[in-house]
């Protein structure tokens, strides 16, 4: 490995880890907590986003299953030929664009808007599209991506999957979120064979 292809490895985890502490240091509590409420009485969660955003709102759909909250990524593409119909009224969806404008996402938006579904959104630009018309916007702190042009979306991800990770907690607090409950949808793997010899989960 070339001596500049080491120094940008550890770059990539100084820039990442100063995102996070500067994010933690500068979180909104109102509207994490209107976030929190808005999810934790969603009968359904849906999220979109494109590229990495959208990657990453796969992760967060999965995030609300494990913990029994009924979710799906909704593609962009197909959210405006039908998919949308997943939401009813008072359902949440969740939006990830780190400029707040992503243009595919704002037909989503309209929908949603029409039909009573509650919205929050995740990005660096609290005055965008997307933010303004939120019922919650959830800020990503971001000094820059890790690759050398600043162009690939990594820190963007990274924030925006531990944003997702505090809900997640949060919301195991909030709805009482019990470890038997999980134990039962999670019989697979490693976690699933510890999850179901504890005493806890009989």
């Amino acid at each position: 490995m070339k001596k500049e292809s080491l120094q940008c490895l550890k770059e990539a985890f100084a820039i990442e880890s100063e995102c996070l502490q500067k994010g933690a240091e500068a979180i909104d509590e109102a509207q994490f907590a209107k976030a929190v409420e808005l999810l934790a009485k969603a009968q359904r969660i849906g999220a979109s986003g494109c590229g990495h955003s959208g990657i990453a709102c796969r992760h967060f759909a999965h995030l609300m299953c494990c913990i029994e909250r009924p979710a799906r990524f909704i593609s962009p593409a197909e959210a405006v030929h039908g998919a949308s119909g997943y939401l009813q009224k008072d359902d949440v969806m969740l939006f990830v664009s780190r400029g707040g404008r992503t243009k595919e996402l704002l037909p989503i938006l309209d929908i949603c808007k029409k039909k009573g579904v509650h919205v929050i959104t995740v990005t660096e630009n609290p005055d965008s599209p997307l933010a303004r018309e939120a019922d919650a916007v959830l800020k990503q702190y971001i000094t820059r991506e890790t690759d050398k042009y600043d162009s690939q979306g990594t820190t963007s991800t990274t924030v925006s999957c531990v944003i997702f990770h505090a809900l997640q907690a949060a919301l195991i607090e909030e709805t009482g979120f019990q470890n038997q409950q999980f134990a039962l949808i999670h019989p697979g793997g490693a976690v699933g064979e510890r999850l179901n010899s504890s005493p806890c989960s009989q």
